[in-house]
Protein backbone atom coordinates (compact mmCIF):
# COMPACT_ATOMS: atom_id res chain seq x y z
CA UNK A 1 0.00 0.00 0.00
CA UNK A 2 2.64 2.03 0.89
CA UNK A 3 4.23 1.82 -3.11
CA UNK A 4 0.65 2.37 -4.31
CA UNK A 5 0.20 5.66 -2.45
CA UNK A 6 3.40 7.07 -3.59
CA UNK A 7 2.61 6.25 -7.04
CA UNK A 8 -0.56 8.54 -6.80
CA UNK A 9 1.67 11.35 -4.93
CA UNK A 10 2.66 13.33 -7.72
CA UNK A 11 5.76 15.91 -7.51
CA UNK A 12 4.55 19.36 -8.90
CA UNK A 13 7.34 20.25 -11.23
CA UNK A 14 5.63 23.23 -13.15
CA UNK A 15 5.73 24.85 -10.45
CA UNK A 16 8.60 27.12 -11.26
CA UNK A 17 7.38 28.09 -14.30
CA UNK A 18 3.69 27.84 -13.79
CA UNK A 19 2.99 25.34 -15.35
CA UNK A 20 0.63 22.53 -14.44
CA UNK A 21 3.53 19.79 -15.47
CA UNK A 22 3.59 16.83 -12.13
CA UNK A 23 5.81 14.23 -12.15
CA UNK A 24 4.87 10.68 -11.18
CA UNK A 25 7.03 6.91 -10.51
CA UNK A 26 6.15 3.99 -12.15
CA UNK A 27 5.21 0.81 -9.99
CA UNK A 28 7.09 -2.27 -10.82
CA UNK A 29 5.28 -4.79 -12.98
CA UNK A 30 6.23 -7.90 -14.12
CA UNK A 31 7.46 -7.87 -18.23
CA UNK A 32 8.88 -4.50 -17.67
CA UNK A 33 5.33 -2.73 -19.03
CA UNK A 34 3.40 0.01 -16.88
CA UNK A 35 0.03 -0.73 -15.48
CA UNK A 36 -2.88 0.79 -17.67
CA UNK A 37 -4.86 1.56 -14.40
CA UNK A 38 -2.00 3.41 -12.75
CA UNK A 39 -1.01 5.96 -15.71
CA UNK A 40 -4.81 6.52 -15.84
CA UNK A 41 -4.93 7.20 -12.04
CA UNK A 42 -2.18 9.26 -12.21
CA UNK A 43 -3.67 11.13 -14.70
CA UNK A 44 -6.73 11.98 -13.06
CA UNK A 45 -4.59 13.06 -9.57
CA UNK A 46 -2.52 15.65 -12.33
CA UNK A 47 -6.08 16.54 -13.75
CA UNK A 48 -7.70 17.04 -10.53
CA UNK A 49 -4.38 19.02 -8.75
CA UNK A 50 -5.96 21.92 -11.28
CA UNK A 51 -9.57 21.87 -10.09
CA UNK A 52 -11.90 23.41 -7.02
CA UNK A 53 -12.18 20.98 -4.27
CA UNK A 54 -15.87 21.16 -4.71
CA UNK A 55 -16.03 20.10 -8.30
CA UNK A 56 -15.50 16.00 -8.14
CA UNK A 57 -14.56 14.11 -11.18
CA UNK A 58 -17.60 12.66 -12.97
CA UNK A 59 -16.36 11.31 -16.25
CA UNK A 60 -12.81 10.58 -18.02
CA UNK A 61 -12.01 9.17 -21.07
CA UNK A 62 -8.30 7.86 -21.83
CA UNK A 63 -6.55 6.24 -24.79
CA UNK A 64 -3.58 4.21 -24.20
CA UNK A 65 -0.90 5.24 -27.22
CA UNK A 66 2.62 3.70 -26.51
CA UNK A 67 3.48 0.71 -23.38
CA UNK A 68 5.28 2.57 -20.80
CA UNK A 69 8.40 1.38 -19.10
CA UNK A 70 8.27 0.65 -15.50
CA UNK A 71 12.05 2.01 -14.66
CA UNK A 72 11.17 5.25 -15.66
CA UNK A 73 9.48 8.37 -14.27
CA UNK A 74 6.70 9.58 -16.16
CA UNK A 75 5.23 13.22 -17.02
CA UNK A 76 2.22 14.85 -17.29
CA UNK A 77 0.84 18.23 -18.58
CA UNK A 78 -2.82 19.31 -17.90
CA UNK A 79 -4.42 21.97 -19.60
CA UNK A 80 -6.91 23.58 -18.78
CA UNK A 81 -9.44 23.25 -21.71
CA UNK A 82 -12.47 24.54 -19.54
CA UNK A 83 -13.91 26.30 -16.63
CA UNK A 84 -17.76 26.90 -16.58
CA UNK A 85 -20.03 27.57 -13.64
CA UNK A 86 -20.74 24.08 -13.18
CA UNK A 87 -18.17 22.11 -14.97
CA UNK A 88 -14.58 21.95 -15.10
CA UNK A 89 -12.73 20.10 -18.32
CA UNK A 90 -9.21 19.18 -18.33
CA UNK A 91 -6.74 17.04 -21.06
CA UNK A 92 -3.73 15.45 -19.21
CA UNK A 93 -1.25 14.24 -21.40
CA UNK A 94 1.55 11.63 -19.80
CA UNK A 95 4.91 11.04 -21.52
CA UNK A 96 8.26 8.98 -21.19
CA UNK A 97 11.20 9.96 -23.24
CA UNK A 98 9.57 13.08 -24.60
CA UNK A 99 6.43 10.60 -26.21
CA UNK A 100 2.73 10.25 -24.96
CA UNK A 101 1.81 7.30 -23.65
CA UNK A 102 -1.89 7.73 -22.43
CA UNK A 103 -4.11 11.13 -23.87
CA UNK A 104 -6.73 11.35 -21.70
CA UNK A 105 -9.62 14.36 -20.97
CA UNK A 106 -11.59 14.40 -17.60
CA UNK A 107 -15.23 16.80 -16.54
CA UNK A 108 -15.19 17.59 -13.22
CA UNK A 109 -19.10 19.51 -11.92
CA UNK A 110 -20.14 21.42 -8.73
CA UNK A 111 -22.31 18.67 -6.75
CA UNK A 112 -25.98 19.69 -7.97
CA UNK A 113 -29.27 17.93 -6.85
CA UNK A 114 -31.51 16.73 -9.90
CA UNK A 115 -33.12 13.05 -10.86
CA UNK A 116 -31.89 10.09 -9.26
CA UNK A 117 -32.09 6.10 -10.74
CA UNK A 118 -29.61 2.95 -10.78
CA UNK A 119 -29.25 0.05 -12.08
CA UNK A 120 -29.76 -2.31 -9.28
CA UNK A 121 -27.03 -4.89 -7.72
CA UNK A 122 -27.08 -8.03 -8.90
CA UNK A 123 -28.88 -10.16 -5.94
CA UNK A 124 -27.75 -13.60 -4.05
CA UNK A 125 -24.25 -13.36 -4.89
CA UNK A 126 -21.86 -15.14 -2.29
CA UNK A 127 -19.76 -12.74 0.31
CA UNK A 128 -15.85 -11.77 -0.73
CA UNK A 129 -14.72 -13.12 2.73
CA UNK A 130 -16.17 -16.67 1.52
CA UNK A 131 -14.08 -16.65 -1.76
CA UNK A 132 -10.58 -17.90 -2.10
CA UNK A 133 -8.00 -15.13 -2.49
CA UNK A 134 -5.92 -14.99 -5.25
CA UNK A 135 -2.65 -15.98 -2.88
CA UNK A 136 -4.58 -19.33 -1.86
CA UNK A 137 -5.33 -19.74 -5.92
CA UNK A 138 -1.74 -19.62 -6.83
CA UNK A 139 -0.05 -21.01 -3.99
CA UNK A 140 3.01 -22.76 -5.13
CA UNK A 141 3.33 -21.90 -8.56
CA UNK A 142 6.89 -20.58 -8.46
CA UNK A 143 6.65 -17.85 -11.82
CA UNK A 144 7.16 -14.16 -11.39
CA UNK A 145 3.39 -13.26 -12.10
CA UNK A 146 1.81 -15.60 -9.88
CA UNK A 147 4.06 -14.07 -7.22
CA UNK A 148 3.18 -10.79 -8.03
CA UNK A 149 -0.69 -11.35 -8.72
CA UNK A 150 -0.83 -13.50 -5.32
CA UNK A 151 1.50 -11.09 -3.36
CA UNK A 152 2.31 -7.75 -4.37
CA UNK A 153 -0.53 -5.89 -5.79
CA UNK A 154 -2.27 -3.31 -3.89
CA UNK A 155 -5.60 -4.69 -4.51
CA UNK A 156 -7.43 -7.98 -3.42
CA UNK A 157 -9.93 -9.08 -5.79
CA UNK A 158 -11.88 -11.90 -5.55
CA UNK A 159 -14.03 -13.65 -8.09
CA UNK A 160 -17.59 -14.69 -7.64
CA UNK A 161 -17.74 -17.46 -10.91
CA UNK A 162 -13.97 -18.56 -10.18
CA UNK A 163 -10.76 -16.83 -11.54
CA UNK A 164 -9.47 -17.57 -15.17
CA UNK A 165 -5.51 -16.89 -13.90
CA UNK A 166 -4.90 -20.70 -14.73
CA UNK A 167 -8.02 -22.33 -16.63
CA UNK A 168 -10.92 -21.18 -18.65
CA UNK A 169 -14.40 -20.88 -17.86
CA UNK A 170 -16.17 -24.11 -19.02
CA UNK A 171 -19.48 -21.97 -19.38
CA UNK A 172 -18.46 -19.10 -21.68
CA UNK A 173 -20.36 -16.74 -20.32
CA UNK A 174 -19.44 -13.00 -21.77
CA UNK A 175 -19.81 -12.03 -17.41
CA UNK A 176 -18.36 -11.92 -14.44
CA UNK A 177 -18.16 -10.64 -11.04
CA UNK A 178 -15.54 -9.60 -8.70
CA UNK A 179 -14.80 -8.11 -5.44
CA UNK A 180 -12.59 -6.11 -5.02
CA UNK A 181 -10.97 -3.49 -2.04
CA UNK A 182 -7.29 -1.81 -1.50
CA UNK A 183 -5.26 -4.61 0.73
CA UNK A 184 -5.08 -1.41 3.45
CA UNK A 185 -6.57 1.93 4.69
CA UNK A 186 -6.46 4.91 2.57
CA UNK A 187 -6.93 8.64 3.65
CA UNK A 188 -10.10 10.21 3.97
CA UNK A 189 -9.82 12.68 0.29
CA UNK A 190 -12.68 11.37 -1.87
CA UNK A 191 -10.64 12.39 -5.06
CA UNK A 192 -7.91 9.72 -3.91
CA UNK A 193 -10.91 7.26 -3.24
CA UNK A 194 -12.25 7.87 -7.17
CA UNK A 195 -8.96 8.13 -8.48
CA UNK A 196 -7.73 4.32 -6.64
CA UNK A 197 -11.10 3.15 -8.31
CA UNK A 198 -9.98 4.15 -11.66
CA UNK A 199 -6.60 2.26 -10.96
CA UNK A 200 -8.67 -0.44 -9.87
CA UNK A 201 -11.18 -0.50 -12.85
CA UNK A 202 -8.74 -1.37 -14.82
CA UNK A 203 -8.39 -4.95 -13.02
CA UNK A 204 -10.26 -7.98 -14.59
CA UNK A 205 -12.67 -5.79 -17.41
CA UNK A 206 -11.26 -7.73 -20.31
CA UNK A 207 -11.76 -10.88 -18.52
CA UNK A 208 -15.81 -11.34 -19.96
CA UNK A 209 -14.41 -11.51 -23.55
CA UNK A 210 -11.62 -14.33 -22.56
CA UNK A 211 -14.23 -16.32 -20.30
CA UNK A 212 -17.20 -16.30 -23.68
CA UNK A 213 -14.23 -17.77 -26.03
CA UNK A 214 -13.18 -20.71 -23.34
CA UNK A 215 -9.28 -18.42 -23.21
CA UNK A 216 -7.41 -18.20 -19.58
CA UNK A 217 -4.94 -15.85 -18.71
CA UNK A 218 -2.45 -18.41 -19.45
CA UNK A 219 -3.58 -19.25 -22.62
CA UNK A 220 -0.71 -20.41 -24.90
CA UNK A 221 0.07 -17.24 -27.28
CA UNK A 222 -2.69 -14.81 -26.08
CA UNK A 223 -2.13 -11.23 -26.20
CA UNK A 224 -4.14 -8.60 -24.51
CA UNK A 225 -3.46 -4.87 -24.12
CA UNK A 226 -6.36 -1.90 -23.33
CA UNK A 227 -6.72 0.41 -25.64
CA UNK A 228 -9.27 2.65 -24.36
CA UNK A 229 -11.30 3.18 -20.99
CA UNK A 230 -14.02 5.59 -20.11
CA UNK A 231 -15.11 5.98 -16.69
CA UNK A 232 -18.04 7.66 -14.96
CA UNK A 233 -18.37 7.83 -11.23
CA UNK A 234 -21.86 8.55 -9.79
CA UNK A 235 -21.43 8.48 -5.96
CA UNK A 236 -18.46 8.86 -3.47
CA UNK A 237 -17.12 5.45 -2.42
CA UNK A 238 -14.82 4.14 -0.11
CA UNK A 239 -11.72 2.15 -2.66
CA UNK A 240 -10.83 0.37 0.72
CA UNK A 241 -13.75 -0.81 1.42
CA UNK A 242 -15.06 -3.80 -0.18
CA UNK A 243 -16.91 -2.97 -4.19
CA UNK A 244 -18.83 -5.39 -6.55
CA UNK A 245 -17.39 -5.05 -10.19
CA UNK A 246 -20.56 -6.30 -12.59
CA UNK A 247 -18.47 -7.31 -15.55
CA UNK A 248 -19.42 -8.26 -19.27
CA UNK A 249 -19.09 -8.11 -22.54
CA UNK A 250 -21.38 -7.46 -25.59
CA UNK A 251 -18.78 -8.08 -28.64
CA UNK A 252 -15.70 -9.42 -29.80
CA UNK A 253 -14.62 -8.92 -33.55
CA UNK A 254 -11.33 -7.78 -35.48
CA UNK A 255 -8.76 -8.69 -32.85
CA UNK A 256 -10.68 -6.03 -30.28
CA UNK A 257 -13.14 -6.65 -27.69
CA UNK A 258 -15.84 -4.55 -25.69
CA UNK A 259 -16.35 -4.66 -22.40
CA UNK A 260 -18.78 -2.58 -19.66
CA UNK A 261 -18.84 -2.64 -16.09
CA UNK A 262 -20.54 -1.37 -12.89
CA UNK A 263 -19.15 -1.08 -9.66
CA UNK A 264 -21.44 -0.89 -6.03
CA UNK A 265 -20.31 -0.56 -3.09
CA UNK A 266 -21.66 -3.68 -0.37
CA UNK A 267 -24.89 -1.28 0.19
CA UNK A 268 -26.08 -1.34 -2.94
CA UNK A 269 -25.01 2.31 -4.16
CA UNK A 270 -24.07 2.54 -8.03
CA UNK A 271 -20.51 4.45 -7.72
CA UNK A 272 -19.60 4.23 -10.67
CA UNK A 273 -20.11 2.97 -14.23
CA UNK A 274 -16.81 1.82 -16.66
CA UNK A 275 -16.02 0.97 -20.71
CA UNK A 276 -12.87 -0.74 -21.91
CA UNK A 277 -11.98 -1.63 -25.15
CA UNK A 278 -8.97 -4.04 -25.78
CA UNK A 279 -6.88 -5.63 -27.76
CA UNK A 280 -8.09 -9.61 -27.74
CA UNK A 281 -5.39 -12.07 -29.95
CA UNK A 282 -5.66 -15.73 -29.35
CA UNK A 283 -4.21 -18.06 -32.16
CA UNK A 284 -7.21 -19.61 -33.22
CA UNK A 285 -7.71 -23.67 -34.15
CA UNK A 286 -6.67 -24.50 -37.72
CA UNK A 287 -10.00 -25.24 -39.23
CA UNK A 288 -11.05 -21.61 -38.51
Amino acid sequence: MSAFLATLDLTDTGARTREDIFTGPSQWMPGGRIFGGQVLAQALVAATRTVDADRPVHSMHGYFLRPGEVDKPITFSVDRIHDGRSFTTRRTQAYQDGLPILSMIASFQLEQDGLEHQVEMPADLPDPESLPTVAQILSGIDHPMARFWATERAFDIRHVEGPIYLKPDDDREPHQAVWVKTTGPLPDDPGLHRAALAYMSDHTILEPILRAHGAAWTTRGLKAASLDHAMWWHRDGRADEWVLYVQESPNARGGRGLSFGRIYDREGHLLASVAQEGTIRVPLPESE
